[in-house]
């Protein structure tokens, strides 16, 4: 008996030794075909992080956009999102601007694989900014891509053109941009 627990002993230290030297990659993109983007489903997160440049007075600015979205049909989404905008301004003040805007999103067929898909964003709706008594239209639109690390996790690349007019001391805050962000895709009720 001594000798086959010894034994025993001996094949279990072999096995939990080898099986610990298996090594393992994070996983980097999940092959999740339309799943995600079905009519029904919902999606939530946003850009943690926008950098733009504004042309009209030299205005560097990052904003956070969340948002969430349903989608209507397959591929396209409506939703909406809240714009945070933080400005530095050359020599003058740093100003805070607000945004509610709904959105639409169509993610394309075309160019489309397992793990990617690229997409097309517009959204519209009310501006304003600190200190600012007028509340005033803003739009926006861009192309993106989203790369599916999960069955309902995307990392997101948008490039576009935002304007929040009359949201900043200058009169206009608009200028092209590039937002990374992520979106969480869940399941709907069928």
């Amino acid at each position: 008996m001594k000798h086959f627990m010894l034994i025993l002993g001996a094949i279990t230290l072999s096995v939990s030794t080898a099986l610990g030297q298996i090594e393992t990659t994070p996983q980097t993109s999940s092959a999740v075909g339309t799943a995600p983007i079905q009519q029904g489903n919902w999606m939530v997160g946003g850009g943690i992080g926008s950098l733009g440049y504004d042309f009209d007075s030299e205005v560097f600015n990052i904003a956070l956009e969340p948002g969430a979205g349903y989608f209507v049909s397959d591929g396209v989404a409506l939703g909406l999102k809240l714009i945070a905008n933080f400005q530095t301004i050359k020599d003058g003040d740093n100003p805070f601007s607000y945004g509610l805007l709904p959105f639409a999103r169509y993610y394309f067929p075309e160019g489309a694989s397992a793990t990617n898909r690229f997409f097309a964003e517009a959204k519209a709706g009310i501006a304003g900014s600190r200190g600012g008594d007028d509340v005033n239209f803003g739009f926006g639109a861009g192309l993106g891509y989203a790369h599916f690390i999960s069955q309902t996790v995307a990392l997101e690349a948008l490039a576009g053109y935002n304007d929040l007019s009359g949201a900043s001391a200058s009169g206009t805050q608009g200028g092209l941009g590039l937002t990374v962000g992520f979106q969480i895709y869940l399941p709907g009720q069928r």
